[in-house]
């Protein structure tokens, strides 16, 4: 399948979404030194250290992973779609991402546990806003399906298949939006600590609201004249 045609929202909120989950990963692997974007790493992390006799690290890992499936799950109950289609509530879920990564900065601002597991919370959620658009894997959290669909991209080009282009247009825009978004926290970081945080908790938000209040408008639009 060619998609011909890409709303400019789907790559303006990829966009948005990898950025800030970008930022988040930096601030997290800074300040508590675990992934909270992807889950891989943790969830060996588990397993290795409770092999290790480490078990107080590999709780605390265990706690990361329970807190993105909560994240995931809560997306779900809100969204309760599997597909990215417009009209949908993602404001609300964006809304609720932003707070709730306010409530990391505040945990790891004390170096608390409650801060890395809150910005665990807010990717699982983000995460499983978006799974899908027209065929397209879409993920926001982490790259290694981009990367994957990436390559596939060009080992057809290189054997003369169908490339379907608006999906490597969309997966560049997803990896540029986490390298720079972890460029950007990790540049901030040094100065700003956790306060960071606050940076994508407000850029999420506002854009949930943004989202939330246009599509109320639209709903409350008169219906054309026949």
């Amino acid at each position: 399948m060619l998609k011909r045609h890409t709303p400019g929202w789907v790559y303006a909120g990829g966009l948005l979404l990898t950025a800030v989950a970008g930022c988040v990963n930096a601030v997290a692997v800074a300040s508590a030194y675990h992934a909270v974007t992807h889950m891989t790493g943790t969830v060996f992390a588990v397993g290795f250290e409770f092999s290790r006799g480490q078990t107080g690290v590999a709780l605390r890992a265990a706690a990361v992973v329970a807190s993105f499936f909560v994240g995931a799950a809560l997306s779900g109950f809100i969204v309760k779609q599997s597909s990215l289609h417009a009209g949908r509530r993602y404001g609300v879920a964006l809304m609720i991402e932003g707070v709730v990564l306010g409530g990391a900065w505040l945990g790891l601002a004390r170096q608390s546990v409650a801060g890395e597991v809150l910005a665990a919370v807010a990717c699982g959620l983000q995460n499983a806003l978006a799974t899908s658009y027209s065929g397209a894997i879409v993920r926001t959290t982490h790259m290694t399906g981009v990367i994957t669909d990436l390559g596939i991209a060009i080992g057809h080009l290189a054997a003369r298949q169908p490339v379907e282009w608006f999906r490597v247009r969309l997966h560049l825009v997803l990896l540029f939006g986490f390298t720079s978004g972890g460029a950007l926290g990790a540049l901030a970081y040094p100065s700003l600590g956790p306060t960071t945080l606050l940076f994508p908790a407000v850029a999420v938000f506002f854009a949930g609201l943004v989202y939330a209040v246009q599509r109320n408008l639209h709903r409350r639009a008169p219906a054309p004249l026949p």
